[in-house]
């Protein structure tokens, strides 16, 4: 596993988790709501585009 990868995915958490304190603190819960769900939506296209490389190895390993 690419390590730069793991730290690309900790990194949007750590801003992900001030910025969710940060608003709902002060009393913004929906906007800390939006923020949560928009961080999970970019790890998520990240780890897309890596499990897609996945799968396209194995084809090319098994010559599917």
């Amino acid at each position: 596993m690419n390590t730069e990868l793991l730290l690309k995915v900790a990194g949007i958490g750590i801003l992900v988790t001030v910025a969710y304190q940060i608003l709902h603190k002060s009393g913004r819960d929906e906007q800390a709501m939006l923020v949560s769900l928009a961080g999970l939506i970019i790890v998520l296209f990240m780890l897309v585009q890596e499990i897609g490389g996945l799968f396209e190895s194995v084809e090319s390993i098994f010559g599917l």
